[in-house]
């Protein structure tokens, strides 16, 4: 164990994943053993392979970042598996750790779960003020139950779990599938493919009004890091950077960093999802010293850069 770090051995669930190898390489750079779970070796939707999981490997400190995600069409074809796979991986991971004695549980949540009118800023007592945003509603709220459940389970057991809720993350390594990617690498992928092949125009779902707030991946996992070593309660935490852009201004940002010239043509008849997102974000300030870093156009750029880096089949991905 590190002199610094409180945890010897740590399980992070999606550790192979986008947000998970910025976790892993900053506990790694903490001097810890990190076992990541793999899907072809453990399904965490099933009981039995997450106590394999526990017993195998003896956690004291399981990171739970595993999830079924995508962006808002992926969201709409597929509610039922995102309801389920993520009610069932938090709940059985959180039980399991309980009774293996794991002695720190981090859950991490997504902004997905706040109410789709929420007031603006969301702060943390938002929460219950409403139903999340249709198409994000089995996925937000099924990791909201995670937030219950630490919070029921501290209560009566003693159990030390945490609950963060990030803003929407973007940076190198993110999903660049058209069909189940969030915004910022799919209008990445449109504006590179357009300059590439000298496309006049670009199409984008929505009316540009609704807003969101973006994170960059490198800060997320900084934050994360800095909750397990210094907070440990059961009340939830927003990690964001508090500021909020609109998705029109968001496409003209990628456009000109890209050098894409065309024209962009919204398509209003397709869903702008929750009207708008920034998170109140003082809590991880004040509890655990945490505040971004990146600005939205150092982080593009550094995301572009990587995109443009890759094969032309990977970038196809």
């Amino acid at each position: 164990m590190s002199d610094q770090f409180p945890y010897g051995r740590v399980v992070v669930t999606g550790g192979a994943g986008f947000l998970g190898r910025f976790v892993v390489q900053k506990l790694n750079d903490c001097g810890v053993e990190v076992f990541v779970p793999r899907s072809r070796e453990y399904n965490l939707v099933e009981s039995r392979d997450v106590v394999r999981l526990l017993d195998a490997t003896r956690p004291d400190l399981v990171i739970h970042l595993a999830g079924v995600v995508g962006g808002i069409g992926y969201n709409q074809q597929n509610p039922g598996k995102s309801f389920y796979e993520n009610l069932m991986m938090g709940v059985q991971l959180i039980e399991q750790s309980r009774l293996r004695g794991v002695k720190k549980f981090v859950a991490v949540g997504t902004v997905c779960a706040y109410p789709k009118f929420a007031s603006v800023p969301f702060t943390e007592g938002n929460l219950w003020d409403g139903y999340p945003e249709e198409t994000n509603a089995p996925y937000g709220l099924a990791k909201k139950m995670m937030l219950v459940q630490s919070q029921a389970y501290r209560e009566q057991y003693g159990f030390n779990s945490i609950f963060l809720l990030p803003a929407n993350l973007y940076g190198p390594g993110d999903h660049f599938d058209l069909e189940s990617s969030h915004v910022i690498p799919a209008l990445i992928r449109k504006c590179v493919a357009a300059r590439r092949s000298h496309a006049g125009f670009i199409e984008v779902w929505g009316s540009g009004k609704a807003s969101r707030e973006f994170l960059y991946v490198e800060d997320c996992a900084e934050g994360i890091v800095r909750s397990v070593q210094y907070y440990d309660k059961s009340d939830p935490v927003n990690l964001g950077n508090g500021r909020e852009v609109k998705i029109r201004d968001l496409v003209e940002l990628i456009a000109k960093l890209t050098g894409f010239e065309g024209d962009i043509r919204w398509q209003p008849e397709r869903p702008d999802g929750q009207p708008r997102r920034r998170l109140e974000t003082s809590r991880a300030s004040e509890l655990f010293g945490f505040r971004a870093c990146t600005s939205l156009e150092q982080g593009l750029a550094k995301t572009i850069e990587w995109y443009e880096s890759l094969p032309a089949n990977a970038a196809a991905l």
